[in-house]
């Protein structure tokens, strides 16, 4: 018993150093860091280094704690290494999860924090393990995503992203007064307290995106922080609103036309008593 209890005592000092090791690694870290992405990918990378130190430390003992039981780890080892191979074949889908969640975390695609859609789901990371992931949506459920189904990895928050605005016209309406505007609104949201330091660069007007019968499609963007594209969106296009207003652009009209059909269009009745 007391060779147990030393046992235990070494592992968990050994589990204490391993996190210690670690915190001190993610400090140096972050005073080398040049942001709050770098920062994002630190801590995750940290908690899944801290939960594999866990994980060995655990098995490494409960081996030893076995042996001085009189339990001998020699066939323990050996069954497990002949179970592992059938376990294997049909693990293959974990065995997988591992792998890619290790290659998700060296490789950066994804960190603690950042929006990101993947397998059709969208949301917040709010953990990021080897196993899986752990999202949450804008209406506030929780998705448990196996890192083994991650293919496509698209992600909303990093560095910067861009507001796309799209303004439908008139075929009518002369287009240059308007692009007029639309680039004062963009300087006024430029200069603005709040909204300047959302922004990174000047509006950019692509020009016509569509023209057909429904009107005429401008589209531009803005180069703005990340994840504050809907933020600066929304103030634009409540802007531009004011301004078509107060300029009376004409935009489209849908219209329903209703024909009667006059006595042209009838067919005469027939001469004479019906047959």
């Amino acid at each position: 018993m007391l060779r147990i209890v030393v046992i235990l005592i070494v592992a968990w000092a050994v589990q204490a150093i391993a996190w210690r090791l670690i915190r001190a690694f993610r400090g140096y870290m972050v005073r080398r860091s040049a942001g709050a992405d770098e920062l994002r990918r630190i801590d995750t990378v940290g908690n899944a280094f801290r939960y594999f130190a866990s994980v060995v430390v655990v098995l490494v003992a409960g081996m030893l704690v076995l042996n001085e039981l009189g339990i001998s780890i020699a066939p323990i080892l050996a069954t497990a290494g002949v179970a592992g191979i059938a376990i294997a074949f049909g693990a293959q889908s974990l065995i997988k999860d591992y792998f890619t969640g290790f290659f998700l975390l060296v490789e950066d695609q994804i960190r603690q924090g950042d929006v990101v859609e993947i397998v059709g789901k969208a949301g917040e990371v709010e953990e990021v393990t080897l196993r899986y992931v752990r999202l949450r949506d804008g209406d506030g459920y929780v998705h448990f995503v196996p890192n083994g189904e991650i293919g496509v990895v698209t992600s909303s928050s990093r560095t910067f992203a861009y507001a796309v605005v799209d303004v439908v016209i008139a075929l009518d309406q002369d287009i240059e007064p308007v692009i007029k505007v639309m680039r004062e609104i963009g300087a006024q949201m430029r200069a603005h307290a709040v909204f300047g330091k959302k922004i990174l660069d000047d509006l950019d007007i692509a020009g016509i995106e569509s023209w057909n019968a429904a009107g005429i499609t401008l589209r531009a963007r803005m180069k703005v922080q990340a994840l504050e594209q809907s933020h600066v969106k929304r103030e634009f296009l409540l802007r531009l609103k004011q301004a078509f207003d107060h300029h009376a652009f004409q935009q489209p009209r849908n219209t329903v036309m209703m024909v009667e059909k006059g006595a042209q269009g009838r067919s005469a009745p027939p001469e004479g008593p019906p047959q």
